[in-house]
């Protein structure tokens, strides 16, 4: 059932910020009609014909914190990329390094010394000895299931419910009501039944997680530490640390996917919570903008790994690309972790957030909203539930589509991008308390509008 019962006037306020949107935006709607003609839903990825109004925003060009609209529009940025661009749009640092790189070749299909050098920075973040790189995490993933099914002789992996993993086919698995692992709905072209590859476990539930290890299928456990996209879901008290303990008890690979929860701190929630993974998976976060992935991995998951390949064929099974651990990728990481993402930028940015969740909290308690408000350090997001969600289902059955359009489009129509799809907030090093109070009176205005008496 939806949060908000208004449905009439809720189709009233966002038909208004469609109309202004459409007069704001002229040649935004102008170059969206011509890529009709060349373009799959005049789009060049299918998730960007999602965004609220009947076309998106083009982006003419961006630094830090916004970007500029071809209307000359001024955004603040709390989109991001959908963490991509988490340290900010054309970071100077970033820049410069790119810059030099691809002056003298981008990619060679050979080491440079960026690579070994970002492994080490990486290392010394997330305790892990042993790095390999790729061009996203999707990639980072796919080789990680790949290699754990390698060295346990197991078929499965287990994964959350409502876990996202990028386009990883093995994870697009839920739970149905009796709790079966199946297909997460609209899986386009799924290629098998999910429960022969997956074990999908409720967040939270170290019960459901030994009784899928103890059937002795699980090769590995491949986890966000905190859910993300479905809305934020943190981990309760000792539950991270107890699935740690559990995989060692039935010798489950436990992995970390921080690609989205890098947003708590320099080595993520690996590091805060001071977690023993097997394995952690970076993503596009680190590079600055430019397509990257890592995949870390304990001493004797490497050993396991190294031990377990062929010279001879180790090109065609199956891991690995052409592209990955480029010279021109490697160069943007060096860069991007040594002086952009640093410590001292992330205890900035986790401060900034804080201001914007309490920005957030005084407006649900001032209108007394049905609504909370939930942060994984510099990354918040409200939901249209009373408490914090403790399983991705529960953050699911809050969803309200039309509620969340209106929200999006009027904070578009007042200059403010959020992450697309839920309400959902990143600091990069650029933020300034400027944007977020700007954020703060959208979002009270917004909200003035829906529940006004």
């Amino acid at each position: 059932m939806s949060q908000y019962e208004d449905r009439r006037l809720l189709a009233e306020l966002f038909a208004k910020e469609v109309s202004t949107y459409v007069a704001t935006h002229p040649n935004s709607q102008k170059a969206h009609q011509k890529s009709q003609a060349s373009l799959v839903n005049g789009v060049p990825m299918l998730w960007m014909a999602k965004w609220p109004g009947p076309f998106p925003v083009y982006v003419e060009s961006a630094k830090g914190a916004h970007f500029t609209d071809l209307d000359g529009n001024d955004f603040t940025d709390f989109c991001l990329g959908d963490t991509g661009a988490m340290s900010g749009h054309a970071s100077a640092p970033t820049v410069k390094a790119v810059q030099d790189q691809i002056a003298k070749g981008a990619t060679f299909m050979l080491p440079t010394l960026d690579a070994s050098r970002n492994a080490e920075t990486l290392g010394a973040r997330f305790g892990l000895p042993k790095w390999q790189f790729t061009l996203s995490a999707t990639d980072a993933n796919r080789h990680l299931i790949r290699f754990a099914r390698q060295v346990t002789g197991r078929a499965k992996i287990a994964v959350h419910d409502y876990c996202y993993h990028g386009s990883v086919d093995e994870t697009f698995a839920v739970l149905d009501d009796q709790g079966n692992t199946i297909s997460r709905p609209n899986n386009i072209g799924k290629p098998s039944e999910l429960n022969t590859t997956t074990v999908s476990l409720p967040f939270n539930d170290l019960a459901a997680a030994e009784k899928a290890f103890a059937t002795g299928e699980v090769a590995l456990l491949l986890i966000e530490p905190g859910l993300t996209n479905i809305g934020i879901v943190l981990p309760e008290p000792g539950y991270l640390e107890g699935l740690q303990a559990l995989c060692v008890k039935y010798d489950v690979i436990f992995a970390l996917d921080e690609t989205h929860t890098l947003s708590a701190g320099a080595g993520g929630i690996t590091a805060r919570d001071s977690l023993k993974p097997d394995a952690v998976v970076l993503g596009k976060t680190i590079g600055g903008g430019v397509p990257v992935g890592a995949l870390g991995f304990s001493e004797e998951l490497s050993e396991k790994i190294a031990n377990s390949l062929e010279l001879e064929s180790i090109d065609v099974g199956g891991v690995g690309g052409t592209l990955a651990g480029n010279a021109l990728s490697m160069a943007a990481v060096r860069a991007t972790l040594e002086e952009v993402l640093t410590p001292e930028n992330f205890a900035r940015m986790e401060q900034l957030a804080v201001t914007w969740q309490a920005n957030i909290q005084a407006t649900i308690d001032e209108y007394q909203l049905p609504w909370q408000v939930s942060r994984i350090g510099c990354r918040g997001e409200y939901s249209f539930r009373e408490t914090a969600p403790s399983t991705g289902a529960e953050a699911a059955a809050a969803e309200d589509f039309e509620l969340g359009q209106f929200l999006q489009l009027h904070a578009i129509n007042q200059g403010i991008l959020m992450t697309p799809f839920h309400n959902m907030v990143l600091v990069s090093p650029d933020t300034t308390a400027v944007d977020i109070e700007k954020h703060h009176r959208h979002f009270r205005d917004a909200v003035e509008l829906l529940f006004a008496k």
